[in-house]
């Protein structure tokens, strides 16, 4: 669409210009010749003029129509999306639901739409240069994947629209104001783990009826984390859970922690929301399986790795469900107009092959009501 309206108005600029043009100078060679004593010209003069700056309208205008619909054309007019996503996973699941969802609205890559990922293989926290880098490349929306991603995001730009996705409690965290509205440049789908964290307390509770004593690693310069904790901890009193809270910062705490002999005071470990945790989540998962520990998890994805079990949404349908926000921003809807989504169903999925490896039997009643096992 912006290729058509670019062509028309370039067709009317150029259009004009050429006709003037042809116009002024047909009308001084017909002066010089024929209407010496600066006559008006006649009838006949002005229609042949008229004429030919209608054929200059028409046939540039067909030039610039063919260019916007080449491939050049099309791909210096259509909206481009970028994506910012945290390191320590792959967010493939993730990404596909979003160009899955935005093909269905209409936005095919490459036709259509443009994408811009910012997805870190490595070991990177400091996402205030790559969300910079994406803000700078001016694209029509940003995508995130993350707390600790929206908020860079949110500091690059005020006024480039964001879309997030897997932020446990936006409000808390500071990315918004209220869920009917942002009242700012963003929106999206919560991922609700802060509130759910005590839910998957309790699933522990199921799955390992003798777990009373659980190590639960916080990342303590992470909102999310925090958050989530205050949950757990809630959860934990109720049910008479004894919670180990062990914070950690960065790089030496993980490596303190994986030394020190975990079975000897917890009976499993519980693992909250954070890009700093699931940077070192494989370390985890083999000392888990190493001390036998029944490992809780936040997604899909890092039980898919290894963790015993996870109670969250589901990658590929957040991705889905945050292309339909992203669409109607490309529509022209403001993020402010948009209403906070919480994910449509959440997804139990539990490590048959972890379960066997650490010795642990899954009670019937709980695999009955899996959506995944891994196997």
């Amino acid at each position: 669409m912006k290729g058509v309206i670019l062509a028309i108005k370039t067709t009317e600029y150029w259009g004009a210009i050429f006709g003037l043009f042809i116009g002024e100078h047909e009308f001084k060679w017909r002066n010089s010749r024929w209407l010496i004593g600066g006559e008006k010209m006649d009838r006949k003069v002005k229609q042949r003029n008229f004429g030919r700056r209608v054929w200059t309208v028409v046939f540039l205008g067909v030039v610039v129509m063919l260019w916007a619909c080449s491939p050049a054309g099309a791909a210096a007019s259509i909206p481009t999306v970028g994506v910012l996503t945290p390191p320590g996973l792959t967010y493939d699941p993730l990404l596909n639901g979003l160009r899955e969802g935005l093909e269905k609205a209409g936005y095919i890559e490459g036709r259509t739409l443009k994408f811009i990922v910012e997805d870190s293989k490595g070991y990177l926290l400091d996402f205030a240069p790559r969300a910079k880098k994406l803000a700078e490349a001016k694209p029509e929306v940003l995508f995130t994947a993350g707390t600790a991603t929206t908020l860079a995001a949110k500091r690059a730009t005020g006024t480039i629209p964001i879309i997030f996705t897997l932020v446990g409690d936006p409000v808390q965290s500071g990315v918004i104001a209220g869920f009917a509205s942002s009242g700012n440049n963003v929106t999206g789908v919560s991922s609700y783990a802060a509130p759910l964290s005590g839910k998957r307390l309790e699933l522990l509770t199921e799955i390992a009826p003798n777990a009373r004593n659980v190590l639960l690693i916080v990342a303590a310069e992470e909102s999310s984390a925090r958050i989530s904790a205050r949950f757990v901890e809630e959860a934990a009193k109720k049910m008479g859970v004894q919670l180990y809270r062990r914070d950690v910062a960065g790089e030496g705490d993980f490596g303190q922690l994986l030394k020190e002999k975990l079975s000897g005071t917890a009976d499993a470990i519980f693992l909250l929301p954070s890009s700093l945790v699931i940077v070192h989540v494989d370390a985890l998962i083999k000392k888990a399986k190493q001390e036998r520990l029944p490992l809780i998890v936040n997604q899909q994805s890092v039980v898919e790795k290894g963790a015993l079990a996870s109670y969250g949404g589901d990658f590929r349908l957040f991705g889905l469900q945050a292309a339909k926000l992203v669409a109607k921003v490309l529509k022209g809807s403001k993020p402010s107009d948009i209403p906070i989504e919480t994910p449509d169903r959440f997804v139990l999925t539990i490590n048959l092959n972890t379960a066997k490896a650490i010795g642990l039997k899954i009670p019937r009643n709980v695999l009955e009501r899996a959506d995944k096992l891994v196997e």
